[in-house]
């Protein structure tokens, strides 16, 4: 079974399914993923209707250990980007008839 989906599986199902040639079907995809990261940046937070939430945490600072070397480290603050599934999505995923 196939877990990965690529821009180009995206391309392809817009190019299938709505008749578009695959460069405007990779524009539109290219579009769509570049605004919404592009939204996150700046708004830190984006909600997709029936979809789900994404945010931007800050993480803090905190010490971590090599299990190899058992050598700690630092690791510095970072952002993360955090998804909340929406009610509808966490309902189709659970649902016995979803396919």
């Amino acid at each position: 079974m196939r877990t990965n989906l690529t821009k180009k599986d995206l391309v392809n199902v817009v190019y299938m399914q709505l008749g578009f040639s695959k460069q405007i079907s990779e524009n539109l995809i290219e579009d769509f993923l570049s605004t919404i990261v592009d939204n996150i940046k700046q708004q830190k937070k984006l909600k997709l209707s029936k979809f789900g939430t994404f945010s931007i945490r800050q993480k803090k600072s905190r010490i971590g250990r090599n299990p190899k070397t058992q050598e700690s480290k630092i690791i510095s603050s970072r952002d993360v980007v955090l998804f909340k599934p929406s009610k509808e999505f966490k309902n189709f995923v659970n649902s016995k008839d979803n396919g």
